[in-house]
């Protein structure tokens, strides 16, 4: 592509935002408060807002339920409108009960299954409410030691459960399974990879995709491959940035490993991923870096990598492959990683009206001192809450 087309796919690359990631978030050790975060759904989509606002490229903002739960989904959606920003993906949450200990949709007893379904239910009736086209289910449900239960079983109820949720989708909704390969569970994790997911999804139909996850892989896992594969399937349905080092860090995407970042956005292009309906969000949490910019960086670093991924001369590539010339096809992939694409990106913004540098203007606005002034009292928002 060249600059103008590039320019063109850029403005089409939409990158929803959380609205977890401007509440308090910390480790297992703490959590770290910062003032002006918000203090309900309302404050977060504001600050959500202000994401769109100075990238132009995060239209939407997916919710947690029951984080985000409020009394009127239709204000609350009619409030996103107001701010120039709309509901996204709902993400359900079948994992901080006291009853879901040994898991939710796979656990061992009837009734507690039952709760965890009413809640995926509840969760597509909020859909409704919304206009959100997307479900996202993550589950905790897994093992700490073997033989605690049926792994069998447990795959079986799993499957019973995503059946009952996928019969009550509407026409235009889907449902997208996402996987992790441990954590919480120690010893097996019901939907511990995208194999799992993509069985399920398949099984299901063509309203049930997958999730990919930077921070759910081993270390050393080929992540583009994954979504080179599920692209060419028809079953990648959403992809969650962050970056970590060691684990599920939930670092700002591109953090520890932009070149990562770029491989998958090659792949994300070459298999139509950005006309494909897939769902680009970050999922993070920013515990000691301040929310609003950690948000406005990562929607800068997706664009940087997704821009130079679109850089790659695929005719160049093309010959080089065939002609079996290694080092020739990895010096075209690098030639457009290498590339500064921080001028095209300036350039594509002053022509959307918005300012070359969203870092710097946010941080000229006044925005996060206007916050921290007038949203004092009441209970911050956070995990949990």
């Amino acid at each position: 592509m060249d600059a103008p087309q590039v320019k063109a796919a850029l403005r089409r690359l939409s990158i929803e935002v959380p609205s977890w990631a401007y509440g308090n978030s910390g480790t297992r050790f703490k959590v770290f408060g910062q003032a002006g975060v918000p203090r309900d759904p309302f404050e977060k989509l504001a600050d959500a807002a202000e994401v769109h606002r100075y990238t132009g490229a995060a239209a939407t903002v997916s919710l947690h339920i029951p984080w985000d739960k409020v009394d009127s989904y239709a204000e609350l959606a009619a409030h996103a409108e107001n701010l120039g920003v709309a509901i996204g993906v709902i993400n359900s949450n079948t994992f901080q009960d006291d009853d879901y200990m040994l898991g939710s949709v796979c656990h061992p007893q009837a009734a507690v299954r039952r709760k965890a379904v009413d809640h995926l239910l509840e969760c597509v009736d909020i859909m409704d409410a919304t206009g959100s086209s997307d479900l996202k289910l993550w589950f905790a449900d897994g093992l700490n030691y073997p033989g605690q239960d049926d792994l069998r079983a447990r795959q079986d109820r799993l499957a019973e459960a995503l059946d009952e949720v996928y019969a009550r989708l509407g026409a235009d909704q889907r449902m997208i399974l996402e996987y992790k390969f441990f954590e919480p569970a120690f010893y097996a994790t019901d939907v511990p990879d995208w194999g799992t997911a993509y069985a399920h999804t398949l099984r299901l139909g063509d309203k049930a995709k997958v999730v990919v996850d930077t921070g759910h892989h081993a270390p050393g896992t080929n992540i583009e491959f994954i979504v080179a594969f599920l692209l060419r399937e028809g079953k990648l349905g959403a992809f969650d940035f962050n970056s970590r080092f060691y684990a599920d860090d939930d670092l700002i995407a591109g953090a520890a490993d932009p070149f990562q970042l770029f491989r998958i956005m090659h792949e994300v292009a070459r298999g139509g991923g950005l006309d494909a309906g897939v769902n680009f969000m970050l999922d993070q949490c920013h515990n000691i870096e301040p929310k609003i910019p950690g948000q406005i960086r990562s929607v800068m670093n997706v664009q940087e990598a997704t821009a130079k991924a679109l850089l790659v001369d695929t005719d160049a590539l093309g010959k080089a492959q065939a002609d079996g010339d290694v080092l020739g096809a990895n010096a075209v992939l690098m030639d457009a990683y290498n590339t500064d694409v921080r001028p095209l990106l300036a350039e594509l913004r002053e022509e959307q009206g918005l300012a070359p540098d969203p870092m710097r203007a946010f941080n000229a606005s006044g925005y996060a001192e206007k916050i921290a002034a007038e949203r004092v009292g009441g209970a911050q928002a956070g995990w949990g809450a």
